[in-house]
């Protein structure tokens, strides 16, 4: 499997590729090849005196290749230029990766309003799972908030196709996964659950999958708005990452905020691994 490592080069970016446990869990679910990827945004200029910008970068990457090289992981190195989301996400489709990695410091309540950060948008448009790694917060030198990527798992479902889509990700994370939490928000229609059967047995049969591969699984049914009352779990039982399902969006649609999924991304005090729509 190959993965693409996406970083800025700062100080949280360097938290995320120097900790030892995020890669140890990369290569327990299988991560072979990492594509280490800096993009130079299109509106910094490479003629400005004195700025050897694609220099400057590929020499800070040569030094986080060897840090993964070192764990064991086979690496390139991408320096390119455009906007960071659509050149990352370009990079993850080409070269076919099974998962798009990026850091993030998290945002303020005000800050969750407004569009534009890299996270947000791959959140949005990438067609390959998107984990979100959440860094420390108003901090000089940031770690990694939970750094056992994939132990403990807490698994939101509406029952849906791309929910179910979700759930198959545990073919893989169950090689890092010793916990999981299933979380299901019942709501007046459920989009994926057949009018009259019960989401609890529907959940222990999840149940049955993760328990047979040696996953000690929790049930936790609420009732309210979707996304708080997961965020609600996540407080409670603190998973190193929320695993959720994507619906993907139209053209119109990428220029909002709302849905479930974004909620999550934004305001999750953990990682989140989100798992979009299949490709048609």
């Amino acid at each position: 499997m190959k993965a693409v490592l996406a970083t800025d080069l700062s100080a949280a970016s360097e938290a995320t590729i120097e900790t030892e446990t995020c890669l140890e869990c990369l290569g327990r679910i299988g991560i072979e090849e990492i594509h280490l990827v800096t993009v130079i945004p299109s509106n910094v200029h490479a003629g400005m005196p004195g700025m050897d910008f694609e220099g400057r970068r590929e020499r800070a990457l040569e030094r986080y290749r060897n840090v993964i090289e070192g764990a064991g992981f086979d690496v390139e190195s991408h320096v390119v230029r455009g906007t960071p989301h659509r050149r990352i996400r370009g990079i993850a489709e080409t070269i076919g990766a099974s998962m798009t990695i990026v850091g993030s410091r998290g945002k303020s309540p005000l800050e969750n309003r407004v569009i534009g950060s890299t996270a947000r948008n791959l959140a949005r448009t990438s067609e390959t799972p998107l984990l979100v790694n959440r860094i420390e917060r108003g901090v000089d030198e940031p770690e990694i908030v939970r750094k056992h990527l994939f132990q403990r798992m807490l698994y939101a479902t509406d029952f849906s196709e791309n929910a179910d889509r979700a759930f198959d990700a545990f073919s893989y994370l169950r090689h890092a996964t010793e916990e999981a939490t299933l979380v299901h928000v019942e709501t007046p229609k459920d989009p994926g659950l057949p009018e009259g059967e019960d989401p609890r047995q529907r959940l222990e049969e999840l149940t049955d999958q993760l328990e047979e591969w040696g996953i000690d699984t929790r049930i936790e049914l609420r009732q309210g708005d979707p996304a708080d009352e997961i965020l609600d779990v996540e407080a409670e039982y603190e998973p190193t990452t929320t695993l959720v399902g994507s619906r993907g969006h139209s053209r119109l649609r990428r220029l909002l905020l709302g849905s479930v999924s974004e909620d999550i991304v934004a305001r999750a005090k953990g990682n989140v691994l989100l798992v979009p729509p299949r490709v048609a």
